[in-house]
């Protein structure tokens, strides 16, 4: 029996380079990430945010443009629900708002005075006649002066 609890002993007994070998190897599997993977980990995801941002909000002067485009056709039936009930058109968009004096058969109103104004906040302009039609609706566009294209260019009813 001798001999087991000499066995006992020695495999008890903790061998220090033993435990130094494990603490190192531990080390080692339980590292974190070096100064260089951080980096590379904000760069890309900046990158990423950077192309989000930009197809997110430079698809606002396109559904700008969308909504005039929207807005300016459904002024121009307004108009026209207006020269049918009146026999006549608007002398001017407020006359959609409030009824006119010399508008006898008016059913209004037929739009609010938010609905005068495009989407960039400038007035919407109203001619009678139009070019080659009785009346014309414009949206000057996001520079707020006729002419221009793109996101710029006037925006008329079709």
């Amino acid at each position: 029996m001798d001999s087991r609890r000499a066995i006992r002993r020695r495999s008890a007994a903790p061998n220090p380079r033993a435990r130094t070998i494990r603490r190192g190897a531990g080390r080692a599997r339980q590292g974190g990430f070096s100064l260089i993977e951080i980096i590379l980990v904000v760069v890309l995801i900046g990158g990423i945010v950077a192309f989000a941002a930009t197809r997110i909000l430079g698809g606002g002067d396109r559904a700008r443009v969308n909504l005039a485009r929207a807005q300016v056709q459904t002024l121009a039936e307004k108009v026209e629900n207006y020269r049918m009930d009146t026999g006549r058109l608007p002398n001017a968009l407020g006359d959609l708002v409030a009824q006119p004096g010399d508008a006898p058969g008016w059913l209004g109103p037929y739009a609010k005075d938010a609905e005068l104004n495009d989407p960039w906040g400038t007035p919407f302009e109203y001619r009678v006649p139009g070019d080659g039609r009785p009346f014309d609706i414009v949206s000057l566009g996001a520079d707020r002066a006729a002419g221009g294209d793109s996101v710029n260019a006037d925006i008329r009813v079709e």
